[in-house]
Order: C-alpha cells, then structure tokens, then sequence
C-alpha cells in the first residue's frame, strides 16, 4: 500500500557517508521534528536522474531551504559507496542529503517500490518527491511515467 498524505513515515534505516565513514540513519533522526523534502531516484548515475532530477535540487537549495527546510535529502537502491560518489561527482555533496536505500527496505516500507528487472536494474525506488514535517507526509508527488514531471525541484518549490 503506498504511503498517503497525512500519514508518518515508517521505521527505516538509511546509510549515508559521512568524514567518520558509514553512518546509519533512521527515519527519526531525519524526521522528527525537522521539515525535510525528500526525493527519491531509481538510480544513481542513471540518465534522468543525473541529467535532470538531482541538479533540479542542487541547483535549488537555497531557494528550497529559505522556505523553512531543514534538509533536502535523496534516496535511492544504490550502496552507500554509489550514493557517496554520486554526491560528489554531482555537487551535490555538502547539499543534499543522499540516503542510501540498498535492499529497497524504505522503498517497500512507504510502497513506492517498482521491479525493474526487465530492464536489467533490478528492485528499485520509484521516482517521487515529498515534503515531509516533523515525520508526516504534507506532499507526495508520485511519478506515473517516464521523466521528471511532477517530482522535480520546480515543483517542490511550488508547494512549500
């Protein structure tokens, strides 16, 4: 069942890279009492996600978060190590947030999770957008084909 507005993520563990290494995230240490826009790729260094759907986000950090955001975070099934490069190779690191998903745990868990095996990438996230308070979903934008078209930072911007 997908997630609906109005309900609270949840319980779920993410990894991030931080200068100590790995670190484990629950969704309470980045939810609870915080507003967060989150976004969520099938994959790190996939073309849509690389060319259009995170640069949205970087390149509107400070817009998104002069809205009253505390953080901008990202999610993908990819390892830490590819969210990590990928948060480098594409600015954002220092920006967003990048979370990773490795075994769709999240994805499953807010039933915004898609098989992808025909085209060779496996269980994956669907792509999506949400503005969450203090752990409730107050935004969910859910994309229903291809491309970044009501998931992207325009408009995140747009509701907040």
């Amino acid at each position: 069942m997908t997630i609906k507005i109005g309900e609270r993520l949840p319980q779920a563990e993410f990894n991030t890279m931080t200068a100590d290494g790995n670190q484990k995230l629950s969704t309470d240490v980045v939810f609870k009492g915080r507003k967060v826009v989150l976004f969520a790729v099938p994959g790190a260094f996939t073309p849509t996600c690389s060319m259009n759907h995170l640069p949205g986000f970087v390149a509107a950090v400070d817009q998104i978060k002069a809205k009253g955001v505390d953080t901008i975070a990202c999610t993908s099934v990819n390892d830490v190590h590819v969210m990590n490069a990928w948060a480098k190779a594409s600015g954002a690191d220092g920006k967003i947030l990048l979370l990773a998903d490795g075994n769709a745990a999240f994805a499953k868990a807010v039933g915004l999770d898609i098989d992808l095996a025909v085209a060779g990438m496996g269980h994956r996230s669907r792509r999506y957008s949400m503005i969450v308070d203090d752990g409730v979903v107050k935004t969910l934008n859910v994309e229903e084909k291809s491309g970044v078209n009501v998931s992207g930072a325009e408009t995140i911007l747009e509701q907040l």
